[in-house]
């Protein structure tokens, strides 16, 4: 089913009689597998708003983000939180919807600087599991009082209700991009010159190390965006702060930066090989330590450490009980990102926060038919971590 209207989805979902399946472009299928009856809102397009003076934009939940991502090229701006285009790493077809980002609340690497999608979003329209049509937010930053819906349906996945309008905060563009790059650092080298980078006054916006560059090499990449005076100046303050590491290298050029940026925001590491893929969230400080417990697996560094990208070959003998426990050991938690759904995508919970999103899923969706058993967990909670994401 794929409603035109948000009454007609509305209606819809009063009416169903049995678990619903919500999708935006079907471009991430990340969490247990439902039986339910596909309910896309890929027919609920348009931008209805955009307001370049006011850094504002409002679009309807099926927008493609190319359609917003161009719209805001053309007036020099964008969306800060850097969200990841799936495709590729999951091997599907579909089109990215800025309701799927929201959904998910899908964040990149500039996330260490400028926030998540959740951060920018102003403003959010959704249809519970009553059929009820539910309006939260505005088009402006600002305190609110009661609940605040719009954070808490960034990254819901559909299970709360299904999203029919967005508004979002953007920012301008910035006039030019340098990165910094040294090969050849170990993973716990990498992480604490990351750690201090990002420490410093420099504004760093991405952090990232790969075990494995274009030469084989493991490669450590600063990224730093502004005017173009700035950008070089920062950047030579910074290879005097990271001197000891080795010499770091300054690249300037407006197409490789961008590429660098997008091969780390889409894990193009991982793309096209077998293998699942975790994407685990601990403290920067700890990540070359849970990589190490998890012998065989593959990993590069986003965030100066706090996100690492994982792939998990096939025969490598790690499944998710051991994943989660060499992060849950460290206070982390770990998502399943492609692999066998069964495990289950989300990090267990503890008791009372369990209990709490079970509270809230009854509240907006008493019937349990939107998405029922996406985001629950395959097997009790090893030990302390929350999910960022819910």
């Amino acid at each position: 089913m794929t409603p035109d209207t948000e009454a007609e989805l509305a209606e819809i979902i009063k009416t169903a009689d049995g678990p619903l399946r919500i999708e935006g472009g079907g471009t991430r299928p990340i969490g247990r597998a439902s039986n339910g009856t596909r309910l896309s809102t890929a027919a609920l397009t348009g931008i209805e708003l955009y307001e370049p003076g006011a850094l504002t934009l409002v679009a309807r939940a099926g927008t493609p983000l190319a359609e917003i991502e161009t719209a805001l090229e053309a007036e020099g701006q964008r969306l800060a939180f850097e969200p990841m285009d799936h495709r590729a790493l999951m091997g599907t077809q579909g089109t990215p919807t800025i309701g799927g980002v929201v959904a998910a609340n899908v964040s990149g690497p500039r996330r260490i600087q400028a926030g998540a999608c959740r951060d920018f979003l102003l403003g959010v329209r959704f249809v519970d599991g009553r059929g009820q049509i539910i309006k939260n937010g505005g088009r402006v930053m600002k305190n609110v009082t009661g609940y605040d819906l719009v954070k808490l349906m960034a990254g819901s996945y559909g299970t709360l209700g299904v999203l029919t309008e967005v508004a979002l905060k953007v920012l301008p563009k910035p006039r030019s991009t340098g990165v910094l790059r040294l090969e050849g650092l170990t993973d716990e080298q990498a992480v604490t010159a990351l750690c201090r980078s990002l420490a410093s006054p420099y504004e760093v916006t991405g952090a990232a190390h790969l075990q494995s560059g274009e030469n084989a090499a493991p490669v450590t990449m600063i990224r730093l965006e502004g005017f173009e005076n700035s950008v070089v100046y920062r950047a030579g303050e910074l290879q005097s702060l990271l001197a000891d590491f080795g010499a770091f290298t300054l690249d300037t050029d407006p197409e490789k930066t961008a590429a660098a940026w997008t091969h780390i925001r889409d894990v193009g590491p991982f793309q096209g090989r077998t293998g699942d893929v975790w994407r685990l969230s601990v403290k920067p400080t700890d990540a070359p330590g849970v990589v190490a417990d998890l012998p065989g697996a593959e990993a590069f560094y986003d965030w100066g450490g706090g996100l690492i990208w994982l792939l998990v070959p096939d025969g490598a003998g790690l499944n998710a009980r051991k994943i989660r426990a060499a992060v849950g050991a460290r206070g982390g938690h770990a998502t399943l990102i492609r692999g066998d759904r069964a495990q289950g995508a989300f990090n267990p919970q503890p008791e009372p926060i369990a209990a709490l999103q079970e509270g809230l899923r009854r509240k907006f969706d008493p019937r349990q038919i939107l998405n029922p058993g996406l985001m629950t967990a395959a097997e009790p909670l090893v030990t302390g971590g929350t999910s960022e994401d819910s």
